[in-house]
């Protein structure tokens, strides 16, 4: 008796997204912790899975990861162009350390924030509460006199954010490497690009077109994931609605950094079937993680993640 044997006739019947193939994600949910790492078929060359032992050692790695980034562009006189998130958060404080100790400014970094929460409008949230007080309190205001510019910080606005593209082809253009770092959400999301959005599109290649949306509605379970990570439970302080880039703006990123580290404690977590389903499902417009494997980069994950996802008997 399982999900799949009951679903029929409950309240989660049609809650999921149609796109998701549930005894698909069973199976690969039953995958062996230790092969993890195998690559796929649809795995790019250059994209590798990196296990942590622990949050400390996590946070320090991707932290080094993207200081390593902002050093190589200033070592070779080039601009450099990041993707943002708020969350993971521990590896600014790193990536902070790194180019301090380094010596490293930040001139010739230009920064996107992926997303922000807002209402239907894309009025977007102010205060302790935004992404955007999140990014300057944890890695702009930090750096100091090394930091990022603040003429080269975007925040998702719904009057900014649709100037993404054509900052970004500009950089590009200049031959600004662009660098996508991000967390993987419960429903498989990358910024806030939501699963629903997958069926509203005929064909993977309409929905790669995409560069951003304003006002888009979120997952419940979104809404519930962050209640637990960031919002100590309190579903109430948290908008339904976010302004987020899309699939042609984050899966243009010439090299990724991704996080997985959504371990709870007592035996407990959250993101285990979110990797898997990064990892194996293959690439598909109702997964937006889907298509990561596909990019170059390195997705840093905590060991509990790879499972065995059964449950504790504690």
């Amino acid at each position: 008796m399982d999900f799949n044997s009951t679903v029929k006739g409950s309240l989660l019947e049609g809650f999921y997204p149609a796109g998701w193939d549930m005894e698909k994600i069973d199976r690969l949910c039953s995958c062996p912790p230790e092969s993890v790492s195998e690559p796929q078929p649809f795995w790019n060359p250059a994209f590798t899975p990196v296990e942590c032992t622990g949050l400390e050692e996590f946070n320090v790695k991707m932290g080094h990861e993207i200081a390593r980034e902002i050093k190589a562009a200033k070592d070779a006189g080039k601009k450099i162009a990041f993707i943002l998130p708020v969350g993971p958060m521990g590896m600014y404080r790193w990536a902070v350390y790194f180019l301090t100790e380094w010596n490293v400014d930040c001139k010739h970094v230009y920064c996107f924030n992926m997303d922000e929460w807002a209402d239907a409008e894309g009025n977007t949230i102010t205060g302790e509460a935004s992404f955007q007080t999140a990014m300057e309190n944890a890695f702009y205001n930090p750096l100091g006199e090394l930091t990022v510019p603040k003429a080269q910080r975007n925040f998702a606005t719904k009057d900014n954010l649709p100037t993404y593209p054509e900052k970004i082809a500009a950089l590009k253009k200049e031959g600004a490497k662009l660098v996508l770092v991000y967390g993987i959400g419960r429903m498989c999301h990358i910024a806030f690009w939501e699963p629903q959005i997958g069926a509203e599109f005929e064909s993977d290649e309409a929905w790669l077109r995409e560069p951003y949306r304003i006002g888009v509605r979120l997952h419940p379970l979104t809404i519930e994931q962050n209640a637990i990570t960031s919002f100590a439970s309190r579903t109430t302080l948290i908008p339904c609605f976010a302004n987020t880039v899309g699939p042609a703006i984050l899966f243009s990123a010439d090299y990724a950094i991704g996080g997985a580290d959504g371990v709870l404690g007592r035996g407990m977590q959250w993101q285990g079937m979110s990797f898997w389903m990064t990892l194996r499902y293959g690439p598909t417009r109702h997964i937006a993680s889907s298509f990561i494997p596909t990019i170059p980069g390195r997705l840093f994950y905590l060991r509990e993640l790879a499972g065995p996802l059964v449950p504790d008997a504690n």
